[in-house]
């Protein structure tokens, strides 16, 4: 049977008026299923037991559970999340004294390369629904009012997948977690990460959600960029920079540049003025990721005085950056360790 999540307003509403039920019942239905995030028909008290039969009879509900969760000693805590079919991703509620966020993945495994990124091994199985990616969102922030007496505050595309590889579902995941007849959540609270396709960059500017945009960058030289994520050769440096600045002049938001310093790979002053002469193209910050290893060896965290080398030039520049530094590790959690890697 088909999940009732994957219905519009409208179409819940052509759907009851066939049943010779008044269209009203498809805004309680919509409420139970967005608002209150309910996974029963059983449980929707309003509507007649009758009613709930005939539902029943059609459509089924298909929330997502919580296959393994991991605590960190940083208080960070990972989901493994089982979907209806069996396949699983991770999600994370990362604490911090003023916020709890949520960060999301999109797709079961990743579409991309990025040498990097333990979620990139993982062979794409499929994207995520609307309703998986808000159940994320629901579960997490469950989690914070339980563990930390606080609502979920922020949430981010940053979990497995890209998201603009998913991009119908994410946005309209994306609407589902904002509006006021869903969990009614702030858009600016919101980020998506992306890789870097300029044209659902673009894309993503029109649709006016006030959602903010993270480039994942990892070196402003072509030759290196290429090296660090292979599929970036499909799009040049300047034509991310034209689809970002068309995303600045619809939306007026600023672009963060999510940026790791490997040792021996971007550490060097080239790597920063090049940085530098990017980021002046466009209203932007950095985030300097810590680097969290996944295993092989191959990308080592750059030392310190690199570090506060990029800050030092960056900051001389009149850039922002801020350094993230990572949660979760002990568990897998943290930025590019998502590979549904089990605590036993």
């Amino acid at each position: 049977m088909k999940d009732i999540r994957t219905l519009s307003l409208d179409q819940l509403k052509e759907h009851f008026v066939s049943l010779g039920e008044k269209p009203f019942r498809a805004k309680q239905v919509y409420d139970w299923l967005w608002s209150k995030n309910l996974h029963s028909i059983e449980e929707m008290t309003n509507l007649s037991k009758e009613l709930r039969d005939k539902i029943s009879q059609e459509y089924i509900i298909n929330p997502i559970s919580v296959d393994e969760l991991q605590r960190s000693t940083d208080g960070t805590i990972k989901n493994g999340v089982k979907l209806h079919d069996g396949l699983l991703v991770e999600s994370v509620l990362i604490p911090t004294e003023t916020r709890t966020t949520a960060c999301v993945s999109s797709q079961v495994g990743c579409s991309l390369n990025c040498e990097f990124c333990a979620t990139a091994r993982l062979k794409r199985m499929r994207n995520l629904e609307v309703a998986e990616i808000v159940d994320q969102v629901a579960l997490i922030d469950r989690q914070s009012k339980l563990y930390f007496d606080r609502p979920l505050s922020n949430i981010v595309f940053m979990g497995m997948g890209e998201p603009m590889m998913n991009y119908k579902n994410v946005v309209e995941s994306i609407k589902k977690i904002t509006e006021p007849e869903g969990l009614g959540m702030s858009p600016r609270r919101i980020t998506v990460s992306t890789s870097g396709i300029p044209k659902m960059i673009k894309m993503l500017a029109d649709e006016n959600l006030r959602v903010n945009l993270a480039l994942s960058l990892h070196s402003a030289i072509e030759k290196k960029r290429n090296d660090i994520m292979p599929f970036s050769d499909k799009f040049p440096l300047t034509d991310i920079m034209e689809a970002l600045q068309y995303w600045y002049a619809k939306t007026g938001n600023i672009v963060t540049f999510e940026y790791c310093v490997w040792k021996g790979i971007n550490d060097e002053d080239e790597d920063i003025k090049a940085l530098i002469r990017y980021c002046r193209q466009i209203p932007s910050k950095v985030n300097l990721i810590q680097y969290n290893p996944i295993g092989d060896g191959k990308y080592d965290q750059c030392n310190k005085d690199a570090e506060e080398n990029y800050v030092q030039q960056l900051e001389r520049a009149g850039i922002k950056v801020l350094i993230r530094r990572s949660r979760g590790g002990d568990i897998d959690a943290a930025c590019g360790q998502l590979a549904n890697k089990s605590s036993e």
